[in-house]
């Protein structure tokens, strides 16, 4: 059986144990009942509370990585908004990981691509918590309100199945693509991300 305990341990940019993040948790989900609610509770919360900014990922200081600094910037991008998720799940006794994948986004703005080059995200990072028995992935990456303003599906968690980026924009055209799986991390492989940044897109 693996063992659940080495994603309940706080690390340094995933500082479960820092007093902001274990306020920030439990002011959170003061009024969940249960492990589900609070699940739910902390992925909403991270979705549309720390709003998507991607240039965010041009930033390569360790210190802005950490949980706790993000989630007091009030912004990110996905890795770093999945480190602020799973440093949630942490605080309240959930095992918690990071899992990282590359993927081609379709919808990428024009902006962002000419700075870019390229469609393809390396290490789009993601959530996953244990629940029920499995391990759930959840991507709090695209806030509601940017969802809306660009007519993108809205990543939605019922606090049982994957919530993770549609295939498909809300009326039939590619939006996100899976192109590989760089599996889960106990914690944020920040150098390879980084090494590996800068020989995909330098």
């Amino acid at each position: 059986m693996e063992d659940l305990s080495v994603y309940l341990e706080p690390t340094y940019f995933i500082d479960s144990d820092s007093e902001y993040i274990k306020n920030l948790a439990q002011k959170i989900t003061q009024n969940a009942k249960n492990k589900k609610k609070k699940a739910i509770k902390i992925f909403y919360w991270t979705r549309d509370t720390i709003y998507y900014d991607p240039y965010e990922s041009f930033a390569s200081r360790k210190s802005w990585y950490k949980a706790s600094n993000t989630a007091k910037r009030g912004k990110g991008w996905c890795v770093q908004k999945a480190v602020v998720l799973t440093a949630l799940g942490r605080a309240l006794g959930i095992p918690s990981r990071l899992h990282f994948a590359d993927i081609r986004n379709y919808k990428i703005s024009e902006k962002q691509k000419n700075i870019m080059h390229t469609d393809v995200f390396i290490y789009h990072g993601f959530t996953e918590l244990f629940m029920d028995g499995k391990w759930v992935k959840l991507t709090p990456a695209f806030n509601k309100e940017l969802c809306i303003k660009f007519s993108l599906p809205i990543v939605e968690f019922d606090g049982t199945n994957d919530a993770i980026l549609s295939a498909y924009t809300l009326n039939g055209e590619k939006y996100i693509e899976y192109l590989a799986d760089r599996g889960p991390e106990i914690d944020l492989p920040f150098k390879r991300i980084f090494k590996a940044f800068f020989e995909y897109y330098v």
